[in-house]
């Protein structure tokens, strides 16, 4: 079977950066994330971003390196993907579920 490498995947990524203070830590990798261009939702645990899987996982392996580059000397990251034969997209997941749709 081939899978159109086109089609639109969700991944999330939780850095979760073993330092006392991890906010400014947290907010440099997605502020990379941010600037990659992918689009993304941060919730309370994790960020959520859309597109093709090749270019989130080269996204995500990015925030996980930016924890390093903003004063981490141990960081765990955590990545989900999430996928369809179709793709999928986080409006069709979480969309009725948000206030006024």
């Amino acid at each position: 079977m081939e899978l159109d490498e086109n089609r639109v995947v969700n991944v999330s990524v939780q850095v979760l950066p073993l330092v006392e203070d991890v906010y400014p830590i947290v907010d440099h990798a997605i502020n990379v994330i941010a600037q990659s261009g992918v689009r993304y939702e941060v919730g309370p645990m994790e960020t959520v971003m859309e597109g093709q899987l090749d270019q989130l996982i080269s996204v995500a392996k990015a925030a996980h390196l930016a924890c390093f580059e903003a004063g981490a000397e141990q960081v765990v990251t955590i990545i989900k993907i999430g996928d369809h034969l179709q793709g999928t997209t986080i409006d069709e997941k979480v969309g009725k579920y948000r206030t006024g749709e």
